[in-house]
């Protein structure tokens, strides 16, 4: 049951009271390729100005120029999120040139397909430097400065809820622990600071990292779990990301969305 003084809803149920984003400020790590990219567009136009972060300055200053063709505003900054230093920089700029912080999308991933039996403590580590611990330092940084109201959305993976028939212990672990990560900021931050956490696991996109996949991988493995029989498109995932850092979702938590097209009940 909910009350006057207990709800934080707006009567406004408008489009534009619930899913814009005007006068927010997002970081979007791991935005000069991918889903970062849809990520970083999608929340310029819901009106949010937007600083991306990647350790590639060129493909940012694409980012940034696609995102200022679309008439939104953006700044790009160089970080490695494995550097916590980094992490700290890359959010004072962010309060520097746009103003302050209120929403993190912590997209910055990395992957490797290594049997367990050969992986070497130096792969593991490097893909769970960025991953997780990455993710850690950004939110850290973030929520040192982040006003009540504000969002971090943790991207995860599919395959922190089930496997693919690929050796990839560093990354599934890794994108596992984002969840444990995401329930544990969310009831840290939530009481205290009014900042809301949550998490979206992917299923397969086009991206960067599933052009590596063969056709014989991708037809007899991952086609016949998908039930829309088809891989996710960029806006399909971006505009999970725009609703969760939204009012829309003003009362949502600690939670992890999967948008995967149903692999991971199959």
């Amino acid at each position: 049951m909910t009350t006057t003084a207990d709800t934080t809803a707006q009567d406004d149920l408008s489009p534009d009271a619930l899913f814009r984003l005007d006068g927010r400020v997002a970081v979007v790590t791991g935005a000069s390729s991918g889903l970062g990219v849809a990520f970083a567009r999608a929340f310029a136009a819901a009106g949010a100005r937007v600083a991306v972060a990647a350790r590639r300055p060129e493909l940012l200053d694409r980012t940034v120029a696609g995102i200022e063709r679309d008439g939104g505003e953006a700044i790009a900054v160089e970080a490695d999120v494995s550097d916590p230093g980094q992490c700290r920089a890359a959010v004072d700029v962010a309060c520097d040139r746009l103003g302050g912080v209120d929403i993190l999308v912590n997209n910055a991933g990395v992957g490797t397909a290594v049997p367990a039996t050969r992986e070497t403590p130096e792969e593991f580590r490097a893909v769970v430097d960025v991953n997780l611990c990455g993710a850690y330092w950004m939110a850290q940084a973030c929520g040192r400065v982040m006003p009540a109201g504000s969002s971090i959305i943790n991207v995860s993976s599919v395959l922190a809820l089930t496997t693919a028939a690929l050796p990839q212990a560093a990354y599934t672990a890794s994108k596992a622990g984002l969840l444990g990560l995401t329930r544990d900021l969310a009831q840290q931050w939530g009481p205290r600071k009014g900042i809301r956490v949550n998490a979206i696991a992917p299923g397969f996109f086009e991206t960067e990292m599933t052009r590596q996949y063969s056709p014989d991988y991708i037809d007899t493995v991952i086609k016949p779990r998908l039930l829309l029989g088809r891989f996710g498109a960029p806006a399909e995932i971006a505009g999970v990301g725009v609703w969760l850092a939204s009012p829309a979702a003003g009362f949502v938590t600690g939670q992890t969305v999967a948008v995967d097209g149903g692999m991971s009940i199959t």
